[in-house]
């Protein structure tokens, strides 16, 4: 994976005026860090730094990163944002070599056409969309897909489905489920619903027994 070469300025004043003061000129401040280098305060251009990441590795982009006359590898983490504003706020520039494992998350794909899960009016429900991983910074998939043509109403397909590239270890659990397939809501309220009606039916059934238990006792 290539990557990025995004200029920053290093030097930039510490403190809440001066970050807003960066702010209205649309950079962001952040701070490099890593491999027993002291942390460096830097800001980077904000429209620049979303061009930056808007490739297919998205915030897995390595990012060659100028600062001050020198050039560090690094990935973008801890990327904070106003909680109104959707804007970025801060970010952390880790220091990466090119030979050494890191973690990231990736995005799972799904891919092909459920025809089983189709005609019998069920639901995909997905309930796992990334993977943990680790691999060196040039081998970090931008993504990772699962087919699920196959799959049917009733089944599920986990992490252990999904053909993992060469280079890269599995942080997720194999037995994880990415995705299963649902029956249709209108039958899967009818069962609950029948459930419902035969526990209570049940519970109705258990109270005359008390009841001549209690008569019993009184009895006696």
């Amino acid at each position: 994976m290539p990557e990025v070469v995004l200029a920053a300025e290093s030097g930039r004043e510490l403190g809440s005026s001066s970050t807003r003061r960066l702010r209205a000129q649309g950079k962001i401040p952040g701070v490099v860090y890593g491999h027993g280098a002291d942390p460096i305060p830097v800001a980077v251009g904000g429209r620049e730094f979303q061009i930056a990441l808007s490739g297919e590795a998205g915030l897995n982009t390595l990012l060659s990163l100028e600062v001050g006359g020198k050039n560090f590898l690094t990935l973008a983490r801890d990327i904070q944002r106003h909680p109104f504003k959707n804007v970025v706020t801060h970010i952390d520039f880790q220091i990466v070599r090119r030979d050494e494992l890191i973690s990231a998350e990736i995005t799972i794909n799904l891919v092909g056409e459920p025809i089983e899960v189709q005609h019998g009016d069920g639901i995909v429900d997905q309930q796992l969309f990334t993977l943990a991983i680790k691999a060196k910074p040039a081998d970090i998939p931008p993504s990772v897909d699962l087919d699920i043509s196959e799959l049917t109403i009733g089944a599920a397909l986990h992490v252990s489905d999904i053909a993992i590239p060469k280079g890269v270890e599995l942080e997720t659990d194999p037995e994880a489920t990415v995705v299963a397939g649902q029956p249709p809501r209108v039958q899967a309220t009818a069962e609950e619903e029948a459930e419902a009606a035969a526990a209570l039916a049940g519970e109705a059934g258990e109270a005359p027994a008390a009841e001549s238990g209690d008569a019993e006792s009184a009895e006696g």
